[in-house]
């Protein structure tokens, strides 16, 4: 009865902190994602992405991340934008227009936290905001709250794919959710609609050929093989959500701090190859844009040109 109680009460505060959704699961060895990991970074489908190959035991297993942990509750936050960028533009993926989304699902995170310990009492637990080692996609499938899509991004009936994914991994018992089953059916459009082929197979995604990484992991020079081929993206890649059928069900976020800085929505590509550092500054302030610094911006918008 007690951890229907508390369950319910995180789930209320989760809702009224802005979260689309919560799930909870138990934290326990991920078994069946174990191989799949192994297999995806045996064939460097990570690319450069190093760090991929660290911690594998704490990927798999959060006990090994908080110590006593019981419950790993994931939540989803929307940023699906109600204004996009102009259509003579390089593109910008929608999660990078407004405040860096480390900042503002991490504040949300410890709201949580601190309402569970003052409501439940002494429960210990860290935020995880897509910067350690947690298979976040995995977690929130395993709470419940959608599917692994074709393109390897979580799926929901409801509202598609536009959200963060985030966890607090606790050391408390809680009511467990289940999982909900794939409804990607026979469709392919995620992986038609690929321009460099990525998505070598359903439900598998080379990492080391995506536009996102491309544009932001990549600190070499992009492969001139892939000229031609980045259809105007010079920071992540939306092609596989939107033409996803079920992000026609995409409603638009209510968080303030995602809403883009007022020129990045006007900015042509002119705009975009004359830009200077300042500028880059000015609309870029408190974006996750920063992580590839002005410079790799340029060689991106250059890559384009």
């Amino acid at each position: 009865m007690k951890n229907t109680t508390h369950t319910n009460l995180i789930k209320t505060e989760a809702k009224r902190l802005g979260f689309l959704s919560c799930g909870i699961s138990k934290a326990e060895f991920l078994e069946e994602e174990a191989p799949r990991l192994e297999k995806w970074l045996n064939k460097n489908m990570h690319g450069q992405m190093q760090y991929m190959e660290n911690h594998f035991d704490k990927r798999l297993d959060p006990t090994k991340l908080v110590e006593g942990s019981k419950s790993v509750i994931s939540l989803l936050l929307n940023y699906y934008p109600n204004q996009e960028q102009t259509a003579n533009s390089y593109k910008l993926s929608k999660y990078a227009y407004g405040t860096d989304y480390h900042f503002v699902i991490k504040d949300k995170l410890k709201s949580l936290l601190n309402f569970i310990q003052d409501k439940i009492g002494e429960v210990h637990g860290r935020a995880f905001v897509d910067s350690a080692p947690v298979l976040d996609k995995a977690w929130a499938a395993k709470s419940g709250l959608g599917w692994i899509g074709k393109h390897s991004n979580l799926l929901t009936q409801q509202v598609g794919s536009f959200y963060f994914i985030a966890e607090l991994i606790i050391d408390l018992d809680l009511e467990y959710d289940s999982i909900t089953t794939d409804h990607c059916g026979s469709c392919t459009a995620c992986i038609d609609a690929c321009p460099t082929e990525a998505i070598t197979e359903p439900y598998v995604v080379d990492g080391s050929k995506c536009i996102s990484y491309f544009t932001i992991e990549l600190k070499e020079n992009i492969p001139t093989e892939f000229k031609g081929k980045m259809d105007d993206w010079m920071f992540g890649c939306d092609i596989c959500q939107d033409v996803c059928p079920w992000n026609r069900f995409s409603k638009s976020h209510s968080e303030p701090l995602f809403n883009p800085h007022p020129e990045l929505l006007s900015m042509t590509k002119k705009d975009w190859d004359e830009i200077t550092e300042g500028t880059f500054k000015k609309v870029f302030k408190n974006s996750a844009v920063k992580r590839t610094k002005f410079s790799g911006l340029q060689r991106n918008i250059d890559f384009l040109g």
